[in-house]
């Protein structure tokens, strides 16, 4: 009769290395799982800032929109407001003067067709 004997120290090293390499496994993981957790929390931490930071801005514009300074100036620039003692002055012009026409300061692009472009893409214009 044939026994198989075993060889116990092969068996224990070999469960060792199989036990080693599932926590270098699972080590690695979890070090992916921080690089991510990590990488949000630097998103979370600049969304935050910018949060911050708007809400600075808007407290400022706020406060500025309170002040009596800034209510006088929109009055007088945006609602032709005056103050008691200001003398209100209206231009007028000439009776025989031509209107003034609105000069279009852009220029409207014209678009050319596709063969055009391809040929000045190639040939140059």
């Amino acid at each position: 009769m044939n026994t198989i004997s075993i060889d116990w120290r092969r068996v224990i090293i070999i469960a060792g290395l199989i036990f080693f390499v599932l926590v270098i496994v699972d080590f690695n993981s979890r070090l992916e799982r921080l690089e991510r957790l990590n990488r949000q929390a630097d998103i979370t931490r600049a969304e935050a800032t910018h949060v911050e930071w708007t809400k600075i801005v808007l407290e400022t514009k706020v406060a500025d929109a309170d002040s009596d300074q800034m209510v006088e100036e929109l009055a007088r620039s945006e609602g032709h407001m005056i103050k008691e003692g200001d003398h209100a002055v209206t231009i007028l012009g000439d009776e025989g003067a031509p209107a003034l026409e609105k000069l279009n300061s852009t220029p409207v692009p014209t678009a050319k067709p596709n063969w055009q472009l391809w040929w000045d893409l190639y040939f140059g214009e």
